[in-house]
């Protein structure tokens, strides 16, 4: 007999009479239950996509803050790629900032590597979007908090008439008089009124734009013009807004001294990647513009060329003078940031008198006494 023939009424007969009676109730119960039992299978897995998909968005709000304020996740794996698949030693500065970005990456995302040669494409992709989502979030937040806390410190620092609008950034920029001079560059004089004008006006020889150093990067808001390193980002309104972002907006409020006196830099894998702050300035500048959307270009000022002005001035520093330079600009930052501790300079002597070493010294001469007495 055919198999794909149905079967004849008489079969279906001998099939019925075999069957074992029960209680339809019960029937209908255990389809419920198998039911109930796919239901939790695809919740669950819903439920494991969903955590999945926070996880990689979580993680992508690392990528904005420490590994690059533009570069796409793609454009750096591809570098990589593009490496591992020539041996031609001839490459861009950009591409070496690609590269470098890549290899900060994998210290910010470890298991980013091994969890790209694991996934089908569809995933993969899934992946990558994902944690762009999750950068691109970061950064909106950064902005948007740094747009209400900047005009607060400004004012609080330095008490302009009209102050700063918190709400209204149309009133910031080169309109505002405290804004315009931090925006200016550190080549002219915000104080004379034709310089002023001519910022304002956009006139040739006063246009703005990211080759410029802008003040407010500057120690005290000043710059020495024969030496424009001294005092480069060491401003007070840098370290308020790394520490708004890095720790929190509270403890922005103390920059005088420095730091809280925890030694918290030597285990804070994300201040040791980015204890400089390199994406702090972008955004400080963005925040005291009048620029109401984030964009890349603000009529003249190319805001990725400066990011990468300064990065550029951290990560490509000429020669042994300006690395040291570097070098002791991020220690400076360090202890600005997250303080020093003084932990091995307190003495043996110190020490031993200190309360948990005392009650230990008096339980043991207890219990000596106590032998001794037996």
């Amino acid at each position: 007999m055919d198999g794909s023939q149905p079967p004849s009424p008489s079969q279906r007969s001998l099939a019925q009479s075999t069957a074992v009676t029960t209680s339809e109730s019960a029937r209908q119960r255990r389809k419920i239950a198998t039911l109930e039992e796919k239901l939790q299978v695809l919740e669950a897995g819903h439920a494991m996509k969903k955590r999945v998909t926070s996880y990689y968005m979580s993680q992508g709000r690392a990528i904005r803050r420490m590994v690059t304020l533009y570069d796409s996740i793609e454009d750096l794996i591809g570098e990589n790629d593009r490496r591992c698949e020539t041996e031609n030693d001839d490459v861009t500065i950009d591409q070496d900032r690609l590269q470098t970005g890549y290899v900060t990456l994998g210290n910010v995302v470890p298991w980013l590597q091994e969890r790209t040669s694991e996934l089908e494409y569809e995933e993969y992709v899934q992946m990558l979007k994902k944690l762009r989502q999750g950068a691109d979030s970061a950064r909106g937040d950064d902005t948007s908090k740094l747009k209400s806390l900047v005009p607060d410190w400004v004012n609080r620092e330095f008490k302009p008439n009209p102050p700063v609008d918190r709400e209204d950034k149309h009133c910031r920029g080169f309109v505002h008089d405290v804004c315009g001079r931090l925006l200016c560059p550190t080549e002219l004089d915000w104080q004379n009124p034709i310089i002023k004008a001519g910022i304002r006006d956009r006139v040739d020889g006063y246009i703005v734009t990211e080759m410029s150093w802008p003040i407010f990067l500057y120690e005290k808001y000043t710059a020495d013009q024969n030496n424009l390193e001294q005092g480069l980002f060491k401003s007070t309104l840098l370290v308020q807004a790394f520490k708004a972002i890095f720790t929190s907006p509270s403890s922005a409020k103390d920059v005088d001294g420095d730091g809280d006196g925890a030694n918290v830099i030597e285990n804070n894998r994300r201040a040791q990647k980015d204890s400089s702050g390199k994406k702090v300035k972008t955004h400080l500048r963005f925040a005291l513009s009048s620029v109401t959307s984030w964009r890349s270009v603000d009529g003249e000022f190319d805001y990725i060329q400066f990011w990468r002005n300064i990065v550029d001035f951290f990560e490509r520093a000429p020669g042994r003078v300006a690395q040291c330079n570097v070098s002791r600009l991020l220690t400076w930052w360090t202890r600005k940031v997250f303080g020093t501790s003084r932990r091995a300079e307190i003495s043996d002597t110190a020490m031993s008198n200190m309360s948990v070493n005392a009650l230990a010294r008096q339980r043991a001469q207890l219990d000596d006494a106590l032998f001794d007495s037996d």
